[in-house]
């Protein structure tokens, strides 16, 4: 597979030969090798920078021995595609420009990753998983990656997703890619890591760099981070600009942040947003007093375990000072329907116009290309077809007779569900369960995805995160906000107050099963 090729490329051979090497001088001084990177914020590293107990050239150190020793060995978490060749050198320039200027700001010399459908000037392919682009070296940053860089991020590597961000088959599996493999998740290792940001979730979980950014297009922010106990945000469309980043549809692609704290993803999203809105001055521990809370009522066929978090999570809530008014959600069957035409019409003419423009070293031009190449490729085509390929290709993209209604009636639906309900209730916020519980990993029978309710704000464009709301047995279960378009300071503030009460992260112990009683047993004695 490329992604031993990638792991055993000479660059990513001298990056990981430099973790295990004796440090310098310089290293000796600012890094203690009792030191862990282990669940550190982006905040206690920036002490920790400012103090000089650690550098940043020790913190890409580090960080590359824990990715080669949990997602490379170990656990094999597969998490993490490939790790940038030049993020020594940048960590060592980060670290002068500290010494002899002062901090950028908060992100100076932070170490993340991003998904692999996200171009970076870096020399690592931007690859969407997919063996088609393996040489897909574009040499440009998209303009988030730019903002980020500005501010002082380090570019550590690209993250494992669902290929293609999950729109390839009716049968693909959640996490993996042709690419990379099968990206587990950290908690239980027989467990989804839900995609498509599976790689940039699981990655966070495991503590492999302070943060990581990833994209949804309809739940593949908010679903692995739901099942990965981190914070994943999907902004209101259109703040984060979604310029060279693999497309699926144009109306609904969204570029957004992952951390394990809520206050991680408000210092990520200060640096991506052209806004210059300082969220993490906004956040506050009071921000739910006095605010009313529209809670989604679950299916009675829900999990109890489910619905037992949830009850922890309300009482929160509660204990935060805010209101709860119990609500339903009407319509979603109309908002699927119309987001199925919507993202099969614009997936063809987006990719097509992605694909043309891509370097001359990729020979796939075109969907009708990739669905060709896919034929005579036995990775690619070992676990799923291109069923979704096959259905955009021959639906005629913005030709469809139903794509224009599907557009304006799937907006419509989308943001009169949230908008009316809102009103009517006067509500400030809504919240709900993200998802189920990660299903177990089936590649003979395919996915058992459990429903939730990320259509909606995905096809109004409205803002939607998940914060860790507690435990189904051993696996992570998330909590869901949703508000009005441009609120994300008041969302990521609400999320934050409900974090500091509900303290629901834990980190992961890599358990390999929770079905066979025998291997839970002997773990439990």
């Amino acid at each position: 597979m490329l992604y031993r090729l990638l792991r055993n490329s000479s660059a990513l051979c001298v990056a990981l030969s430099a973790c295990t090497a004796a440090h310098d001088a310089h290293a000796q001084r600012l890094g203690d090798e009792k030191y862990s990177l282990e669940e550190r914020s982006i905040a206690q590293l920036q002490v920790d920078l400012a103090a000089k107990r650690v550098s940043s050239e020790y913190l890409v150190r580090n960080y590359l021995k824990r990715i080669e020793s949990l997602d490379s060995a170990g656990p094999h978490l597969r998490s993490v595609l490939i790790v940038n060749p030049n993020a020594l050198a940048q960590a060592r320039d980060l670290d002068k420009e500290r010494k002899a200027k002062g901090a950028r700001g908060p992100l100076h010399g932070i170490p993340i990753l991003l998904k692999d459908n996200i171009e970076s000037a870096d020399p690592m392919p931007t690859t969407a998983g997919s063996l088609a682009l393996k040489e897909n070296f574009t040499g440009r940053d998209s303009p988030v990656v730019a903002s980020l860089r500005a501010a002082g991020a380090i570019i550590l590597g690209k993250t494992n997703l669902s290929e293609w961000a999950n729109f390839r088959s009716d049968h693909s599996i959640n996490g993996w890619s042709a690419v990379g493999g099968l990206t587990r998740n950290p908690y239980v290792l027989d467990r989804t890591a839900c995609g498509s940001s599976s790689g940039s979730a699981a990655a966070i979980a495991a503590s492999l760099a302070a943060a990581s950014v990833g994209t949804e297009t309809d739940g593949s922010i908010t679903c692995p981070a739901s099942m990965n106990a981190v914070v994943g945000l999907k902004p209101t469309f259109g703040l984060l600009s979604q310029e060279y980043v693999v497309p699926i549809a144009h109306s609904q692609d969204t570029i957004g942040p992952i951390g394990r704290t809520v206050k991680d993803v408000a210092f990520m999203l200060t640096a991506m947003a052209p806004s210059h809105i300082d969220y993490v001055a906004a956040l506050s521990t009071q921000a739910l007093a006095g605010k009313r809370v529209g809670v989604l009522m679950l299916r009675a066929d829900k999990n109890p375990e489910i619905e037992s978090a949830y009850v922890a999570a309300r009482e929160a809530l509660r204990a935060a000072g805010a209101t709860l008014v119990d609500v339903q959600l009407q319509g979603g069957s109309q908002v699927y329907s119309a987001e199925s035409v919507i993202l099969i019409s614009q997936f063809k003419q987006d990719l097509n116009a992605y694909l043309s423009a891509a370097p001359a070293s990729v020979k796939t031009r075109s969907l009708a290309d990739l669905i060709e190449f896919n034929k005579h490729s036995p990775i690619e085509s070992e676990f799923f077809g291109d069923e979704i390929f096959i259905r955009s290709e021959a639906s005629g993209g913005y030709q469809n007779p139903s794509y224009r209604a599907a557009l304006e009636m799937g907006k419509q639906w989308a943001r009169q569900n949230i908008e009316l309900l809102m009103a009517h209730d006067q509500l400030d916020v809504l919240v709900g369960p993200t998802a189920g519980a990660a299903w177990r990993i089936d590649v003979v029978n395919g996915d058992h995805a459990t429903k939730g309710f990320s259509a909606l704000p995905a096809v109004s464009g409205y803002p939607h995160m998940s914060v860790p709301m507690g435990f189904v047995r051993e696996l992570p279960v998330g909590l869901s906000f949703v508000s009005a378009p441009n609120t994300e300071a008041d969302l990521l503030s609400m999320a934050y107050a409900f974090e500091s009460v509900a303290r629901a992260r834990r980190p992961p112990k890599y358990i390999p099963t929770i079905d066979d009683p025998n291997i839970r047993h002997a773990a439990n004695r």
